[in-house]
């Protein structure tokens, strides 16, 4: 089955993806990367100065969306903004692949019939593709920024990559 070529993104992958690798470059394997207005406001609080904001910034090749979304009550009442705001967006443009590390998030992505991938989804098919040498590497820098990742979670990327 071929790898996707959309997703849609929440904050907390972008913030992961700064702290392990310094930028957001590694998404440019997809062809179209999606940003809710919600999720950029998430991401540009305090005009800027939030961990990961300057890259997202510079991430000019992101399609990052000017208009706020008509969330759903049910993904309102269930989510945080930004996740509710991804969900929302996927399913309004037709695209099946959002990014998406919560639980909780990717619960309610799977009831709405969406894929779900996350930080480490990511950095697994970029070690497939040959763009990663070490997700091991990746995740203890992520893990100095200050990105907890569960034992099961490091665990399991590790195994899928190959480097356990």
């Amino acid at each position: 089955m071929p790898e996707t070529q959309e997703i849609v993104i929440n904050t907390g992958p972008l913030i992961a993806l700064v702290a392990g690798l310094g930028d957001l470059s590694i998404l440019q394997m997809y062809r179209r990367v999606c940003v809710p207005l919600e999720v950029s406001q998430e991401l540009l609080v305090g005009s800027g100065t939030r961990f990961a904001a300057k890259e997202f910034a510079e991430a000019d090749w992101l399609e990052k969306r000017q208009e706020a979304l008509n969330i759903s009550l049910y993904l309102l009442n269930s989510l945080d903004r930004g996740e509710a705001a991804v969900i929302q967006l996927a399913l309004n443009e037709g695209i099946s692949t959002v990014c998406i590390d919560e639980v909780s998030g990717r619960r309610v992505a799977r009831l709405h019939g969406l894929s779900v991938t996350g930080s480490i989804g990511i950095l697994l098919r970029a070690k497939r593709e040959g763009r990663l040498r070490s997700i091991g590497d990746v995740i203890e820098r992520m893990e100095r920024q200050g990105i907890w990742l569960s034992e099961k979670v490091k665990r399991f990327a590790l195994q899928q990559s190959g480097e356990l």
